[in-house]
């Protein structure tokens, strides 16, 4: 097979397993599709026009050997695609957990860890101004944690300690996805405006860029009092 197909592979397989279990009679998470996609659609956009600056400063591109090669705004189709089959995969994790832990564990405890996260990532952004790409993504992660501890109370249905636990488990395939991506490569950055420091070849800087598109997905869940 052309490895043109390479980026759209890793994007069908993201979501296939997430898109059938959505079935599940107990998850039941296809009923909540209106909800999800209407999250994906507004932090989507986010996340895109962000592609679209970092792709024209220069900050990534992408490899024309592994892209079908049809473009939208400067990005790959496949690209576009990203940003609906992450959000809905790692949403549909944050989903089951709620259903399947038990309710003893959602005391949203977390917050004694992502609070400090958030006014750290908020400080260390402040410290790395000179790489663009580093001072963005943690930046906007950490306001985007701070806000969401502010007004928290009108996301009652959010669980902070099941947030984590969803990232803790979603690092399994974002190591295997980001892991490909990066390494053949699909998505070349440039180290100029990034740390240089890499979890395996993933810029760490990708974690709370991960972290950040996660949020702001399951923020978009239906909120029960």
């Amino acid at each position: 097979m052309s490895t043109h197909y390479t980026y759209l592979i890793i994007d069908i397989t993201t979501i296939l397993f997430p898109f059938i279990l959505s079935f599940d009679k107990k998850v039941a998470f296809y009923k909540t599709w209106p909800y999800i996609w209407r999250g994906i659609l507004v932090t989507g956009t986010f996340f895109i026009v962000w592609d679209i600056l970092f792709t024209r400063n220069n900050v990534w591109s992408f490899n024309d050997k592994y892209i079908v090669g049809w473009r939208i705004a400067g990005l790959p189709i496949e690209e576009w695609l990203f940003f609906l089959v992450v959000p809905y995969a790692c949403t549909f994790i944050y989903s089951c957990l709620t259903i399947y832990l038990p309710k003893r564990n959602h005391k949203n405890r977390g917050w004694q860890v992502l609070l400090p996260l958030g006014i750290l990532l908020v400080i260390a952004a402040l410290i790395f101004t000179s790489f663009e790409y580093t001072f963005y993504s943690f930046f906007f992660c950490g306001i985007a944690i701070i806000i969401l501890y502010i007004v928290k109370n009108h996301f009652p249905s959010f669980h902070a300690d099941v947030f984590l636990y969803t990232f803790l488990i979603s690092t399994i395939p974002f190591l295997l996805v980001n892991g490909i991506l990066t390494a053949l490569p699909v998505v070349i950055y440039n180290d100029n405006e990034n740390l240089g420091l890499r979890i395996y070849t993933i810029p760490f800087e990708d974690n709370f860029y991960g972290m950040l598109l996660m949020l702001g997905s399951i923020i978009s869940l239906p909120q029960k009092k």
